[in-house]
């Protein structure tokens, strides 16, 4: 079982980008939120500083990237998207 860093229970601020994105792909805040309440994994993002939170909306995978703001002690939601299997 993976062991949560400390930020993960910091208070979320979101980002335009997220909330521009969530009219895009059809998901409320109260959804990305469960989302980010129903993570199985988190891994470090390319990008220095973010993070991947793997979730599960409507019956698929997704990703939403993270950036933990220490001195804020916020957790700041960047965006959010569909995962796509090319198997």
């Amino acid at each position: 079982m993976q062991e949560w860093p400390n930020w993960w229970s910091w208070d979320l601020e979101f980002t335009p980008h997220v909330l521009k994105r969530m009219i895009d792909r059809q998901f409320s805040e109260t959804d990305l939120r469960d989302m980010i309440e129903s993570t199985t994994a988190i891994r470090m993002a390319e990008e220095s500083g973010r993070w991947i939170a793997e979730t599960k909306f409507e019956g698929s995978d997704w990703n939403v990237v993270l950036e933990p703001i220490d001195d804020e002690r916020l957790l700041l939601v960047i965006t959010a998207y569909r995962v796509e299997h090319t198997d």
